[in-house]
């Protein structure tokens, strides 16, 4: 760092001034404005948006947020409901274990803690679901607790400020550390959601708008010419690819389709789905119908369900079949879905691609 640049407290207040005047409006945030008027920050809010931000982005968590915060406006509301109603509210949002962790920490903070979220990180760890991220993040931004939030905004714009050239994830203590130096005693909560608001609309992954922002006399990154090439990233290996088979069984007469839940743990553990096969590199797509849940005259559709998980792709081969009499199958494997209200279950996203798929 050159002689010449300023003290981590004299950024810090440059970029709350910044904030003052630019802060998102973001429905689980309280303005600068509000804050300065008294309004607080409440903990159930800011915990729901930062566990449903979790790898999503703010676009897509907007409408989620508004349902949850609409039909249970408090943690008490949420511990109270039935695990299925959450499901099938979060579905589509996917990375489905956070829904179940939310589930889980609603009802302990309810009962052991009497409907109040604890405020400090180390408290806050002990909560299901809750990180390190997360934690400081509550405990910053719901009760001004000083902590260093680093999320990739953060990384993206303290790297390129400090000029941080270590790729991620070797980088994360080190842009750790810039963070808890920068972050002041006053207002760390702000300055936290500052940094954030900063990485999002201007100090963005590519063509960042270096002439609006707050640092960039400061940036070293900047400074060099390499702001756009940082932060620096660990190559990613090749996803694998999974292929599978999927079966949609129809009621002939009613139009219901047959659901059954999957096991509580593991991939989108607890959600619903329509029977299928394994999921696997090796699965044989030409003997998909010796995976058939029960006999029927099952129909391949034509082509192919496609779906990205985080950690491989997947092919589904997707077989439909009429049935008359639904009551054939036992209810003790499943159960039968009305059509005008099937897609208001807990299905995963690639369950819906699949049901569209057979249906249409």
């Amino acid at each position: 760092m050159a002689e010449t640049d300023p003290s981590p407290s004299l950024l810090s207040s440059n970029l709350l001034e910044w904030y003052d005047r630019h802060a998102r409006t973001l429905p689980w945030r309280v303005s600068p404005e509000n804050r300065r008027l008294g309004e607080i920050p409440d903990p159930y809010r800011i915990w729901l948006s930062e566990v449903m931000l979790q790898q999503t982005t703010v676009a897509a968590v907007k409408s989620y947020f508004e349902t949850f915060t609409s039909t249970w406006p408090t943690v008490n509301d949420l511990a109270a409901a039935g695990e299925e109603d959450v499901m099938k509210a979060w579905a589509g949002l996917g990375y489905y274990s956070r829904a179940r962790n939310l589930k889980k920490c609603a009802d302990l903070v309810a009962s052991d803690y009497d409907g109040r979220f604890p405020d400090t990180e180390e408290e806050l760890l002990k909560l299901p679901g809750v990180g390190p991220y997360t934690a400081a993040a509550i405990a910053t931004i719901a009760f001004d607790r000083h902590a260093a939030v680093v999320d990739g905004n953060v990384e993206r714009v303290l790297s390129r400020l400090r000029l941080i050239e270590t790729p991620l994830p070797v980088a994360k203590p080190e842009i750790k550390a810039v963070m808890a130096d920068l972050t002041p005693d006053a207002r760390p909560g702000d300055f936290a959601q500052a940094v954030m608001d900063l990485g999002a609309t201007i100090c963005t992954p590519k063509k960042p708008a270096c002439a609006l922002c707050p640092w960039r006399e400061e940036c070293e990154g900047h400074r060099a010419g390499l702001a756009e090439t940082l932060p620096r990233k660990v190559p990613k290996t090749k996803k694998p690819t999974r292929y599978g088979a999927a079966f949609v069984a129809v009621d002939s007469a009613s139009g219901a389709v047959f659901l059954r839940r999957r096991p509580p743990e593991g991939l989108l553990g607890g959600m619903t789905e329509v029977p299928g096969s394994v999921w696997s590199e090796d699965f044989d797509m030409d003997s998909s119908l010796s995976h058939a849940p029960f006999n029927a005259d099952w129909q391949k559709r034509v082509g192919e369900v496609k779906h990205t998980f985080t950690h491989f792709h997947l092919k589904l081969a997707v077989f439909r079949a009429e049935m008359s009499g639904k009551d054939q199958l036992g209810t003790d494997t499943g159960w039968w879905s009305a059509p005008d209200t099937l897609f208001e279950e807990a299905l995963p996203t690639v369950m819906r691609k699949v049901l569209t798929a057979a249906l249409d």
